[in-house]
C-alpha cells in the first residue's frame, strides 16, 4: 500500500513539509568556477553541453541517467559481484527482481538502456515497417530507423501543447493507431513503441485506461505492444495520485499491472533502477527472446551478463526494489515539483503539468525573439551554464535532427530545455540557484542572441554538434 504519510499532511493543520526518505552519509565536493573560466569552457565545447568537462560544472542536471545515488545495501551488493562468465548469481537475482515487479517472462540484460533498443529493433523489424509511437525518442527512433522501419507519431495531440493541462499527455491516440492500420496494414507494424512518462513531451504519463484501450485495440489487429520502462516508476505514481481507482494502490501494484497490458519492455536501468550503469531487455515471446539471445550474444555478451558486471547486475536488482517503494517515488517527484513551481510563481515558461524526472522549460517562449532554427533551447542551455555553472540539454530542434529523405531539419512543436534532477543527490537550496539563474536570464531575455551550427555529426547530432553565437 502507499505510504498514508503522504495522504494525511495538511490536512490537519496548514502547512506540513514533507523530507526526503533518507539521510546523507557521504558528500562530494562541487565547485563554482568564474565567469571567465566558465566562458573559456563554453567556448571550448562548442556551447554544447554535453561536451564540456565535469569538472567545470557546478549543479550537473544534464539527465538523470546514470548519475543517481546509490543507496548502501547497493554499495555493499557491489561487494557481492559474481564475475564467472556464465551463469553469475548476479544475473538470477536481477531476473527474479524484474520478474516480480514487470511481470516479463524472459529477461536479457545489456550494458545500458540502448542496447536493449538495438536488440529489440533487429529481432522485430524488417525494412519497409513502420513503428507507431506516443511521441519519438531519439535513440529508440534511430535504432527503429536503422533497422528498416518508419516511425509514425501517435501521441495525442494536447501532447504538443506546453500549456494544455491534460492529465495523461503521454496517452496514444487510438485514432490516429486506426489510420495507420488502415493505411500500411497490421502485417507492416511489429509492434507499438509506447513510452512511459513520455520524455520528449517533458515527462508527461500515460494512463491506465489508455493502455487498456490500446491492449484491445492491438489484440483486434494481431499487435503486439512494447514498453519504454525507463521511467515507469514515475508513471505509476501519476496514474496513483491522477487516476480513479488507484489512489489506495502501491506504486509496485500499478507497475505490474500496466506491464501487464504489454509483451515486453526495455530499460534504461540508470534512471528507475538507481544504478550508474545498465539495462535489460524483457519479453513474453519464447521466439523474440531467442532472437534477442542470439543478438546480445554478439553485440553484447553471453545472455546470463549482457555486457554488465555481475557487480553492476547486483546493485541494479536492489535498485528495482528500493526504487519502486511509494515514500522515494514520492519525493522524488514532489523535488522536481519545487523546481517547477518556483519557475512558475516567477512566470517562466514551462512544460505542463510538472513531469516527474525534469523541468522542461519552454524556450520558444522564452526568447520569443529567437527563430527555431537558431536553436532556442540550446541557447538557453548555454546561457543556465554561462550564469550560473548549472549544466542543462536541449530538446527541441537540434535533437530532432534532419528529414533522412530531405535533409532539412525536423521542426518540432516543442523548443524546450531539459532541467533533469537526479535521484537522491540534489536539495532544495541546489534548486534554490537553479531557479534564481532562470529568473535572471528571463529578466534579461530580450538581449540574447541565438546561435549557428558549425559541425554536424551524422548520427544523434545533439550529442556532439558545435555551436557559435550569432
Amino acid at each position: 500500500m502507499s505510504n498514508p504519510i503522504y495522504k494525511t499532511m495538511g490536512q490537519q493543520f496548514g502547512r506540513r513539509s514533507w523530507a526526503e526518505p533518507w539521510k546523507i552519509k557521504m558528500v562530494e565536493p562541487i565547485r563554482m568556477i568564474s565567469a571567465e573560466e566558465r566562458l573559456e569552457a563554453c567556448q571550448d565545447a562548442g556551447y554544447n553541453t554535453f561536451l564540456m568537462r565535469s569538472e567545470d560544472v557546478y549543479i550537473d542536471l544534464l539527465t538523470d541517467s546514470g548519475t543517481s545515488a546509490m543507496s548502501d545495501r547497493q554499495w555493499a551488493g557491489i561487494m557481492m559481484g559474481d564475475e564467472a562468465y556464465a551463469g553469475s548469481r548476479n544475473f538470477y537475482n536481477l531476473e527474479a527482481a524484474v520478474r516480480k515487479y514487470y511481470g516479463y517472462k524472459y529477461v536479457i540484460p545489456t550494458h545500458q538502456g540502448r542496447g536493449a533498443e538495438h536488440l529489440i529493433s533487429q529481432a522485430t523489424i524488417t525494412k519497409g515497417d513502420y513503428i507507431p509511437g506516443n511521441m519519438y525518442f531519439t535513440t529508440t527512433r534511430l535504432h527503429q530507423e536503422l533497422a528498416g522501419g518508419t516511425f509514425v507519431d501517435v501521441i495525442i495531440d494536447e501532447a504538443h501543447d506546453p500549456t494544455n493541462q491534460h492529465p495523461f499527455k503521454g496517452n496514444v491516440d487510438l485514432d490516429k493507431m486506426k489510420a495507420l492500420v488502415d493505411k500500411v496494414g497490421a502485417d507492416r507494424i511489429p509492434y507499438v513503441s509506447l513510452a512511459g512518462t513520455v520524455n520528449m513531451a517533458g515527462g508527461q504519463p500515460v494512463s491506465m485506461d489508455n493502455v487498456k484501450a490500446l491492449r484491445a485495440f492491438c489484440d483486434k489487429h494481431g499487435l503486439r505492444i512494447y514498453l519504454d520502462a525507463t521511467r515507469m516508476y514515475e508513471n505509476a505514481f501519476f496514474i496513483q495520485e491522477r487516476e480513479e481507482g488507484y489512489k489506495d494502490k502501491s506504486v509496485a501494484e500499478i507497475l505490474f499491472e500496466f506491464c501487464s497490458y504489454t509483451d515486453g519492455a526495455w530499460m534504461s536501468a540508470k534512471k528507475d533502477h538507481l544504478v550508474n550503469i545498465g539495462g535489460w531487455l524483457a519479453v513474453n515471446q519464447e521466439d523474440v527472446a531467442e532472437r534477442a539471445r542470439n543478438l546480445v550474444v554478439v553485440y553484447e555478451g553471453l545472455h546470463t551478463y549482457g555486457g554488465m558486471a555481475g557487480r553492476d547486475m547486483e546493485a541494479l536488482a536492489i535498485g528495482i526494489e528500493e526504487g519502486v517503494k511509494d515514500d522515494h517515488v514520492a519525493a522524488r517527484v514532489r523535488q522536481v515539483r519545487y523546481l517547477g513551481k518556483l519557475l512558475l510563481d516567477w512566470g517562466i515558461p514551462i512544460m505542463e503539468p510538472i513531469g516527474g524526472h525534469a523541468i522542461f522549460v519552454d524556450a520558444r517562449r522564452f526568447y520569443e525573439h529567437i527563430p527555431q532554427d537558431q536553436f532556442p533551447a540550446q541557447t538557453l542551455a548555454a546561457q543556465l551554464y554561462l550564469d550560473s555553472g548549472v549544466r542543462s540539454m536541449e530538446r527541441g530542434i537540434v535533437s530532432a535532427g534532419r528529414d533522412p529523405k530531405t535533409g532539412d531539419h525536423y521542426y518540432p512543436a516543442l523548443e524546450l530545455t531539459r532541467l533533469t534532477i537526479p535521484r537522491r543527490v540534489y536539495t532544495q537550496a541546489h534548486m534554490d540557484v537553479v531557479a534564481e539563474s532562470l529568473k535572471a536570464l528571463h529578466d534579461e531575455r530580450k538581449k540574447t542572441k541565438g546561435l549557428k551550427m558549425v559541425y554536424e555529426p551524422e548520427y544523434l547530432r545533439f550529442f556532439q554538434a558545435r555551436f557559435e553565437p550569432l
